[in-house]
């Protein structure tokens, strides 16, 4: 038998939602209102911006000729700081026709030219997930390789939606670790949240079933599912994982409505293997890069959006809720390449 962990009780809960939530409305709120609250995103990628800034441009200070060692040298230090070879190749063969059209013809030029390459590469994954009034709750299904930051993500997701007016349910779908239930707990316990789960070892897609269904009769809006971290190469793990997506349809043929990957931007070109291998497993509609503000290797991000097109819904720049942010293409690489931030 399921459980509820509830900090109030297990009576219905009066759905006050009214239209569309949208995560980047109300982050764009809160820069706006509470500056001091949240730091400057240019602030929070120091690591991976001294990958960009400091080792990418330097080479190009001033207004040097634009030549062949120049490109190269470029090219190279692209391909260093984890853009990955297919964007590298894009971005480099966009400049290379501009330069060849004398649009670009220094240095300085090239850098402002590189920004707009890097936002335009990245703009068709801009894609914020918006959360719609409907009869039935939104689930979300949370998947990815163990320490990606999958539950530290859950609960800030949960926390942001909870100030934002709409009711929220966790399923502890991560049956194989105990400390990944006890730690969904405590943020249940933390923002009054319903975390629904069962014993060590019990079958995720029962408990999942559990909270979709406890959802529908309790009118809440949201169900935010974790499921155990694996690697993408167990086989017989990412079945697990179909199971759990079938068996949520029996409860509502239309869920999950979002299928979205955590991963840790830290591990570089291993972030794109393991969203590929989900993804043909999956048919993941989101990505959320987390701890970008501990690394060097935020330029996976630009190889990720190249090889997949899928939507980066939210990256993780901290350990505070508003840490979780919404991905705005050229905010991200104004912060990593600009000195300047809207």
């Amino acid at each position: 038998m399921s459980f509820c962990i509830l900090i109030d009780n297990c009576g219905p809960v009066q759905n006050n939602s009214m239209g569309i939530f949208s995560f980047l409305k109300r982050q764009k709120e809160q820069r706006t209102e509470t500056p001091e609250v949240a730091a400057t995103l240019d602030q929070k990628l120091v690591r991976t911006r001294s990958k960009f800034r400091d080792n990418l441009l330097d080479f190009m200070l001033g207004n040097k000729p634009i030549d062949a060692d120049l490109l190269e040298e470029l090219e190279s230090q692209l391909i260093m700081a984890d853009v990955g070879v297919d964007a590298t190749s894009r971005v480099m063969n966009a400049l290379n026709r501009q330069v060849g059209r004398s649009e670009v013809s220094d240095s300085s030029a090239l850098k402002v030219a590189l920004v707009r390459e890097l936002t335009e590469l990245l703009l068709p994954v801009e894609e914020p997930l918006e959360i719609p009034e409907q009869q039935t709750p939104f689930v979300i299904l949370v998947v990815g390789v163990n320490g990606s930051g999958k539950t530290t993500t859950i609960g800030k997701l949960a926390k942001q939606l909870q100030e934002g007016g709409k009711s929220v349910m966790l399923a502890a779908g991560d049956t194989f670790r105990a400390a990944a239930v006890e730690q969904l707990q405590t943020w249940g316990e933390r923002n009054n949240v319903p975390v629904v789960s069962q014993g060590s070892g019990a079958d995720s897609a029962s408990v999942i079933f559990d909270a979709v269904q406890s959802a529908q009769s309790r009118g809440i809006d949201v169900v935010i599912a974790d499921t155990a971290g694996r690697l993408h190469t167990q086989t017989n793990l990412m079945e697990e994982l179909r199971k759990v997506k079938r068996v949520i349809g029996k409860v509502d043929p239309t869920a999950p409505h979002e299928t979205l990957i955590v991963l840790d931007g830290g591990t570089g070109q291993n972030a794109l293997n393991q969203a590929v291998q989900f993804h043909e497993t999956m048919d993941l509609t989101g990505m959320v890069v987390t701890k970008l503000d501990g690394t060097a290797k935020g330029g996976v991000i630009f190889a990720i959006a190249e090889k997949l097109g899928l939507p980066i819904r939210f990256i993780g720049v901290g350990e505070q809720v508003e840490d979780l942010e919404v991905f705005e293409a050229q905010r991200y690489v104004n912060a990593l390449l600009s000195s300047t931030q809207d």
